[in-house]
């Protein structure tokens, strides 16, 4: 594997579909992957397909790349969060007989402290955010990308990607207040 090669020069190897190429790109670009797929959907395995789905384009269009539209990057976090919404719209569309049972989403109290259950809190929070306020979270926050970065992937301004930011902090805090709320009631 040889890491000092860009990945545009990983694209033209790909493209001839060398195959050390195609590992070396994995291994650079799966676990964030993954974890951008993984906050969007809320489950691991959808977000291992979508991955995988991701690679596959990847392969099927590393020959025809050309730089300069758009870095690597953003086109595969592009396609990856497009992928998850193909997959949010069909389990939307999806009607069923019978609501399914689901377990209280409350912490038991043994283990409201902990850190595995703030983050489940938190994750549950972020999949009742709309679509593009959660996509802007996951970006900035999870993806550790600049708002120029996440602003370019969305495919808007800065300044229309730091409103989203906003209303989405201001959702989620809203959203785990309540949250906290109705766990004193109990």
């Amino acid at each position: 594997m040889d890491n000092r090669k860009t990945d545009e020069e990983l694209l033209v190897e790909i493209g001839r579909h060398d195959n050390a190429a195609v590992r070396t790109m994995v291994t650079r670009k799966l676990p964030r992957l993954l974890a951008l797929a993984a906050r969007m959907l809320g489950d691991r395995n959808e977000a291992e397909d979508v991955a995988q789905e991701a690679f596959v384009k990847l392969w099927r269009q590393a020959g025809k790349w050309q730089s300069g539209r758009a870095t690597f990057d953003t086109w595969l976090h592009r396609v990856t969060l497009n992928l998850c919404y193909d997959r949010l719209r069909l389990h939307r569309e999806q009607p069923v007989a019978e609501a399914p049972d689901r377990p209280d989403p409350a912490p038991d109290p043994e283990q409201s402290l902990s850190t595995q259950d703030e983050s489940a809190r938190v994750q549950q929070a972020l999949a009742s955010l709309p679509d593009r306020q959660r996509e802007a979270i996951v970006l900035q926050y999870y993806q550790e990308l600049s708002n120029i970065e996440a602003a370019e992937i969305m495919d808007i301004s800065i300044e229309a990607l730091e409103s989203l930011l906003s209303r989405a902090r201001r959702n989620l805090r809203t959203i785990l207040e309540k949250a906290d709320e109705q766990e004193k009631a109990k």
